[in-house]
């Protein structure tokens, strides 16, 4: 599985992949945390705010930094 962290690398983004790596652990899931900073990689998801979580390339948060338990919930529905 593969979990993509979209935006610049400011402090919100650092902290939703901090989140994001939590989750992982914590489930004991085989996954994958990227960090995507690229400008136009970012632009091809179509997301206009920053932080973005993307998971299985379906876009699940953006503009926010989500929390631990809401990822897992999410990592669960994908691993069904």
């Amino acid at each position: 599985m593969k979990l993509q962290i979209l935006g610049p690398g400011c402090p919100k983004c650092k902290k939703l992949a901090e989140n994001a790596e939590a989750a992982v652990r914590e489930l004991g899931a085989e996954a994958q945390v990227v960090k995507v900073t690229n400008i136009d990689e970012i632009v091809k998801f179509g997301v206009m705010m920053t932080p973005c979580l993307v998971i299985e390339g379906e876009v699940k948060s953006t503009g926010r930094i989500s929390n631990v338990e809401e990822i897992k919930k999410w990592i669960r529905e994908i691993s069904k």
